[in-house]
């Protein structure tokens, strides 16, 4: 069922992974989780890939997080429970480091595990309709310490605890003022909007984009002095044939073309 319930399509140089089980709100089974790894390392190593765009197969959800109703069979002890534990985070976490530019584009439901998706994204674009919780104290369970850092480096500690305590559903325009997601559009707009905003991005060089999100990334880790590999990424930017493009575009007075 994995599989089936999340596929990839491409166009130009956009992948899209669908999750496509809108009779559970697109919730995450153990099988899609371990599914959802094995497609970020296939656009991992696609040359031709240059974004990817998350999204639910309609506008029933993004994705309700993870199915409960296999709690009682995967989760049904701290073993078992760290065991998928390990898989659903392992998915979250290569989500998190994918070097090339991630959007989660957003109906409905961004729940649990997955808003935790939307949030590894690089971007989260939403219809007016999005509704956002992370529910673990309706359920008694603590979310795990890097998912926690990753919201508090998004929206900050009072609003992280406000989120985690209540385990309250925020729509739209309160996840807006959070910090939780980047843009609002209309449902008629939103996917017009994200696969414009995706084309924009095959459009620059990659060289600066995968270097800058590996950049903040070192920030966001704590690291405030350039180390000799932080350095080594930038001066290697100067020999890629990204640079000389760019630099013989401008004096041409043309677009870049980079490859």
């Amino acid at each position: 069922m994995g599989e089936k319930a999340l596929y990839i399509e491409k166009a130009d140089a956009i992948a899209t992974i669908v999750i496509d089980r809108p009779d559970k709100r697109n919730a995450f089974t153990l099988d899609m989780w371990k599914t959802l790894t094995s497609l970020l390392e296939e656009l991992e190593a696609d040359e031709a890939t240059k974004v990817v765009v998350i999204r639910g197969v309609d506008d029933t959800a993004f994705a309700a997080g993870a199915d409960i109703s296999e709690f009682i069979s995967n989760r049904s002890s701290a073993e078992k429970a760290k065991a998928y534990n390990d898989k659903s985070m392992e998915a979250v976490d290569r989500l998190h480091t994918f070097s090339k530019p991630t959007i989660a584009m957003i109906r409905k439901y961004a729940v649990g595990g997955g808003l935790d998706i939307a949030l590894s994204c690089d971007f989260r674009f939403s219809a007016e309709d999005g509704i956002f919780a992370i529910t673990p104290a309706k359920l008694g369970i603590v979310y795990n310490l890097t998912s926690t850092k990753r919201l508090v480096d998004l929206i900050g500690p009072s609003r992280t605890k406000e989120i985690l305590y209540t385990a309250s559903a925020l729509d739209v325009h309160e996840a807006y003022r959070f910090g939780l997601i980047d843009r609002i559009y209309t449902s008629e707009e939103l996917i017009e909007k994200t696969y414009e905003f995706a084309r924009l991005l095959t459009q620059r060089s990659q060289v600066s984009i995968r270097g800058a999100k590996q950049m903040i990334s070192a920030i966001l880790n704590g690291h405030t002095e350039e180390d000799e590999q932080i350095a080594q990424l930038v001066l290697q930017s100067f020999n890629s044939d990204d640079y000389k493009e760019g630099v013989q575009a401008f004096l041409e007075k043309r677009k870049p073309n980079f490859r």
